[in-house]
Protein backbone atom coordinates (compact mmCIF):
# COMPACT_ATOMS: atom_id res chain seq x y z
CA UNK A 1 0.00 0.00 0.00
CA UNK A 2 1.27 3.75 -0.83
CA UNK A 3 1.51 5.67 1.93
CA UNK A 4 0.52 9.50 1.54
CA UNK A 5 2.94 11.60 3.15
CA UNK A 6 2.94 15.25 3.31
CA UNK A 7 5.56 17.69 4.48
CA UNK A 8 4.82 20.99 5.04
CA UNK A 9 7.32 24.05 6.18
CA UNK A 10 8.79 26.78 5.27
CA UNK A 11 12.19 25.89 3.83
CA UNK A 12 11.57 22.10 2.77
CA UNK A 13 15.78 22.34 1.57
CA UNK A 14 16.66 22.39 5.56
CA UNK A 15 14.65 18.64 5.73
CA UNK A 16 16.57 17.54 2.41
CA UNK A 17 18.49 14.78 3.98
CA UNK A 18 15.67 13.45 5.93
CA UNK A 19 13.22 13.01 3.02
CA UNK A 20 16.21 11.78 0.84
CA UNK A 21 16.23 9.20 3.72
CA UNK A 22 12.74 8.79 3.62
CA UNK A 23 12.99 7.87 0.09
CA UNK A 24 15.39 5.16 0.17
CA UNK A 25 12.91 3.39 2.46
CA UNK A 26 10.28 3.32 -0.03
CA UNK A 27 8.32 6.37 1.49
CA UNK A 28 6.85 9.03 -1.78
CA UNK A 29 6.31 12.72 0.43
CA UNK A 30 4.62 15.24 -1.40
CA UNK A 31 6.54 18.82 -0.30
CA UNK A 32 4.57 22.26 0.38
CA UNK A 33 5.55 25.69 1.80
CA UNK A 34 1.82 26.79 2.39
CA UNK A 35 -1.06 26.07 4.56
CA UNK A 36 -3.31 26.77 1.44
CA UNK A 37 -1.33 24.14 -0.86
CA UNK A 38 -1.96 21.81 2.84
CA UNK A 39 -5.44 22.34 2.88
CA UNK A 40 -6.20 21.79 -0.86
CA UNK A 41 -3.69 18.21 -0.33
CA UNK A 42 -6.24 17.55 2.32
CA UNK A 43 -9.09 17.80 -0.12
CA UNK A 44 -7.96 15.93 -2.99
CA UNK A 45 -6.73 12.69 -0.33
CA UNK A 46 -6.35 11.64 3.50
CA UNK A 47 -3.06 12.28 4.37
CA UNK A 48 -1.25 9.02 6.02
CA UNK A 49 1.07 11.20 7.63
CA UNK A 50 2.10 15.37 8.15
CA UNK A 51 5.98 16.18 8.53
CA UNK A 52 5.03 19.27 9.65
CA UNK A 53 7.57 22.05 10.44
CA UNK A 54 7.82 24.41 13.18
CA UNK A 55 6.93 27.65 10.93
CA UNK A 56 4.94 27.89 7.58
CA UNK A 57 5.62 30.37 4.45
CA UNK A 58 2.08 31.57 5.26
CA UNK A 59 2.01 30.26 9.27
CA UNK A 60 2.41 29.06 12.53
CA UNK A 61 3.17 25.22 12.58
CA UNK A 62 2.16 25.06 15.99
CA UNK A 63 -1.25 26.87 15.02
CA UNK A 64 -1.98 24.80 11.98
CA UNK A 65 -1.31 21.54 14.74
CA UNK A 66 -4.32 23.01 16.99
CA UNK A 67 -6.12 24.08 13.47
CA UNK A 68 -6.03 20.19 12.56
CA UNK A 69 -6.97 18.39 15.54
CA UNK A 70 -9.95 20.70 16.05
CA UNK A 71 -11.87 18.85 12.49
CA UNK A 72 -13.27 16.41 11.50
CA UNK A 73 -11.07 14.38 8.87
CA UNK A 74 -7.46 15.49 9.79
CA UNK A 75 -8.36 14.90 14.00
CA UNK A 76 -6.87 11.65 13.85
CA UNK A 77 -4.37 12.16 11.30
CA UNK A 78 -0.86 11.35 12.34
CA UNK A 79 1.54 14.45 12.98
CA UNK A 80 5.09 14.40 13.24
CA UNK A 81 6.61 18.16 14.06
CA UNK A 82 9.79 19.11 13.36
CA UNK A 83 11.46 21.69 15.22
CA UNK A 84 14.47 23.63 14.62
CA UNK A 85 17.64 22.87 15.83
CA UNK A 86 17.79 22.60 19.53
CA UNK A 87 20.07 25.19 21.55
CA UNK A 88 22.75 23.78 22.78
CA UNK A 89 23.39 24.32 26.88
CA UNK A 90 25.87 25.77 27.83
CA UNK A 91 26.97 22.69 30.35
CA UNK A 92 27.26 21.14 26.62
CA UNK A 93 30.10 22.86 25.25
CA UNK A 94 33.40 22.19 26.05
CA UNK A 95 35.73 24.20 28.06
CA UNK A 96 32.98 26.49 29.07
CA UNK A 97 32.39 27.16 32.68
CA UNK A 98 28.99 28.01 34.38
CA UNK A 99 29.12 31.21 36.38
CA UNK A 100 27.15 30.95 39.74
CA UNK A 101 23.59 32.16 39.27
CA UNK A 102 23.56 36.16 39.47
CA UNK A 103 27.23 36.45 38.92
CA UNK A 104 27.60 40.02 37.77
CA UNK A 105 24.23 40.85 38.21
CA UNK A 106 24.14 44.85 39.28
CA UNK A 107 23.24 44.83 43.05
CA UNK A 108 19.72 46.14 43.81
CA UNK A 109 19.24 49.30 45.08
CA UNK A 110 17.94 49.99 48.32
CA UNK A 111 13.65 50.08 48.39
CA UNK A 112 12.21 52.60 50.52
CA UNK A 113 12.64 50.98 54.10
CA UNK A 114 15.78 50.37 52.88
CA UNK A 115 15.61 46.47 52.12
CA UNK A 116 17.35 45.78 48.71
CA UNK A 117 14.83 44.98 46.19
CA UNK A 118 14.25 40.93 45.01
CA UNK A 119 16.11 40.72 41.79
CA UNK A 120 14.51 40.24 38.51
CA UNK A 121 13.46 36.43 37.89
CA UNK A 122 15.01 35.84 34.72
CA UNK A 123 11.93 34.87 31.99
CA UNK A 124 11.46 30.86 31.64
CA UNK A 125 11.51 29.81 28.22
CA UNK A 126 8.87 26.55 27.69
CA UNK A 127 10.36 23.86 25.57
CA UNK A 128 8.63 24.01 22.46
CA UNK A 129 8.87 20.06 21.89
CA UNK A 130 6.61 20.12 25.23
CA UNK A 131 4.50 22.35 23.08
CA UNK A 132 3.59 20.27 20.20
CA UNK A 133 3.04 17.74 21.73
CA UNK A 134 0.60 19.45 24.07
CA UNK A 135 -1.26 21.20 20.42
CA UNK A 136 -1.41 17.56 19.52
CA UNK A 137 1.73 15.77 18.14
CA UNK A 138 2.50 12.19 17.76
CA UNK A 139 6.38 12.81 17.40
CA UNK A 140 8.51 15.67 18.08
CA UNK A 141 11.73 15.57 15.89
CA UNK A 142 14.59 17.98 15.37
CA UNK A 143 16.59 18.86 12.19
CA UNK A 144 19.70 18.22 13.94
CA UNK A 145 18.80 14.82 15.22
CA UNK A 146 20.25 11.53 13.56
CA UNK A 147 18.84 11.30 10.56
CA UNK A 148 18.66 7.23 10.93
CA UNK A 149 16.60 7.75 14.51
CA UNK A 150 14.35 10.20 12.86
CA UNK A 151 13.36 7.69 10.36
CA UNK A 152 12.90 5.58 13.04
CA UNK A 153 10.93 7.45 14.59
CA UNK A 154 8.56 8.46 11.85
CA UNK A 155 8.08 4.81 10.80
CA UNK A 156 7.56 3.68 14.54
CA UNK A 157 4.53 6.54 14.24
CA UNK A 158 2.87 4.89 11.35
CA UNK A 159 3.21 1.31 12.22
CA UNK A 160 0.81 2.92 15.57
CA UNK A 161 -2.02 4.43 13.01
CA UNK A 162 -2.00 2.54 10.51
CA UNK A 163 -2.31 -0.58 12.49
CA UNK A 164 -5.80 0.66 13.88
CA UNK A 165 -8.23 -1.45 12.93
CA UNK A 166 -11.59 0.33 14.74
CA UNK A 167 -13.41 2.86 12.95
CA UNK A 168 -14.29 6.23 14.62
CA UNK A 169 -18.19 7.06 13.77
CA UNK A 170 -20.18 9.81 15.12
CA UNK A 171 -23.67 9.11 15.07
CA UNK A 172 -26.93 11.51 15.81
CA UNK A 173 -29.99 9.51 14.17
CA UNK A 174 -30.17 9.31 10.63
CA UNK A 175 -26.37 11.23 10.19
CA UNK A 176 -23.30 8.54 10.17
CA UNK A 177 -20.25 10.61 9.98
CA UNK A 178 -17.33 8.01 9.64
CA UNK A 179 -13.96 9.69 10.82
CA UNK A 180 -12.21 7.09 9.38
CA UNK A 181 -12.89 6.91 5.93
CA UNK A 182 -14.50 10.77 5.56
CA UNK A 183 -17.59 9.35 4.52
CA UNK A 184 -21.27 10.53 5.00
CA UNK A 185 -24.24 8.11 5.48
CA UNK A 186 -28.19 9.00 5.58
CA UNK A 187 -30.02 7.29 6.20
CA UNK A 188 -28.18 4.28 5.08
CA UNK A 189 -27.12 5.75 1.99
CA UNK A 190 -23.92 7.30 0.76
CA UNK A 191 -23.80 11.03 0.77
CA UNK A 192 -20.57 12.69 -1.20
CA UNK A 193 -19.55 16.03 0.56
CA UNK A 194 -16.18 18.57 0.28
CA UNK A 195 -13.62 18.20 2.90
CA UNK A 196 -15.14 21.64 4.13
CA UNK A 197 -18.62 19.98 4.16
CA UNK A 198 -17.48 17.08 6.45
CA UNK A 199 -15.21 19.85 9.23
CA UNK A 200 -18.60 21.86 9.14
CA UNK A 201 -20.61 18.55 9.93
CA UNK A 202 -18.45 17.34 12.04
CA UNK A 203 -17.92 20.46 14.48
CA UNK A 204 -22.05 20.43 14.62
CA UNK A 205 -21.98 16.73 15.62
CA UNK A 206 -19.23 17.26 17.89
CA UNK A 207 -21.56 20.00 19.83
CA UNK A 208 -24.86 19.22 19.82
CA UNK A 209 -27.73 22.24 21.71
CA UNK A 210 -24.94 24.43 21.42
CA UNK A 211 -25.14 27.79 19.71
CA UNK A 212 -22.37 28.00 17.40
CA UNK A 213 -21.29 31.68 15.98
CA UNK A 214 -19.89 32.26 12.43
CA UNK A 215 -17.01 33.80 13.70
CA UNK A 216 -16.45 30.87 15.67
CA UNK A 217 -17.18 28.10 12.75
CA UNK A 218 -15.06 29.57 10.43
CA UNK A 219 -11.92 29.12 13.29
CA UNK A 220 -12.57 25.49 13.32
CA UNK A 221 -13.17 24.53 9.42
CA UNK A 222 -11.48 27.40 7.93
CA UNK A 223 -8.41 27.98 9.93
CA UNK A 224 -6.73 30.61 12.14
CA UNK A 225 -5.16 32.10 9.17
CA UNK A 226 -8.71 32.88 7.08
CA UNK A 227 -9.12 36.36 5.99
CA UNK A 228 -12.32 36.02 3.86
CA UNK A 229 -15.65 36.57 4.29
CA UNK A 230 -17.65 35.34 7.03
CA UNK A 231 -20.56 34.62 5.00
CA UNK A 232 -19.40 31.76 3.34
CA UNK A 233 -19.98 29.47 6.50
CA UNK A 234 -23.99 30.34 5.29
CA UNK A 235 -23.13 29.28 1.67
CA UNK A 236 -21.24 25.90 3.15
CA UNK A 237 -24.31 25.62 5.58
CA UNK A 238 -26.99 25.76 2.75
CA UNK A 239 -24.72 23.55 0.78
CA UNK A 240 -24.92 21.20 3.78
CA UNK A 241 -28.57 21.21 4.07
CA UNK A 242 -29.03 20.21 0.63
CA UNK A 243 -27.49 17.03 0.80
CA UNK A 244 -29.07 16.16 4.01
CA UNK A 245 -32.24 16.68 2.69
CA UNK A 246 -34.35 15.95 5.25
CA UNK A 247 -32.13 15.37 8.04
CA UNK A 248 -31.19 19.35 7.42
CA UNK A 249 -33.73 19.49 9.97
CA UNK A 250 -31.63 19.23 12.98
CA UNK A 251 -29.57 21.95 11.70
CA UNK A 252 -31.32 25.24 13.15
CA UNK A 253 -30.23 28.98 12.20
CA UNK A 254 -30.14 31.64 15.41
CA UNK A 255 -30.80 34.84 13.78
CA UNK A 256 -27.68 37.50 14.10
CA UNK A 257 -25.68 34.69 15.83
CA UNK A 258 -24.75 31.33 13.88
CA UNK A 259 -26.22 28.15 13.77
CA UNK A 260 -27.32 25.11 16.43
CA UNK A 261 -27.42 21.31 15.83
CA UNK A 262 -30.52 20.18 17.99
CA UNK A 263 -30.37 16.10 17.81
CA UNK A 264 -33.53 13.86 17.60
CA UNK A 265 -36.32 14.39 20.73
CA UNK A 266 -34.43 17.70 21.47
CA UNK A 267 -36.83 19.46 18.53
Amino acid sequence: MRLNIVCAMRDPNRAGVLLEALSRNGYTTTVVQRAKELSSLFAQRPCDLLILGQTLADGDGLEMIKTLRGRGPTRAMAIVALLDHQPQSIMEVPGVRRLPAGFGAPTPRPGPGGVPGAPAQPERKVNPRILFFQAGSDECLTLDQDTAECVARIKAVLHRTMSKPQEEVLKMGPIELNLTSYTLHVSGKNVPLTSKELDLLYVFLSSPNRVLSRPYLIERVWGYNYFGSPRTVDVHVRRLREKLAKAARFITTVPCVGYKLIPPGSI
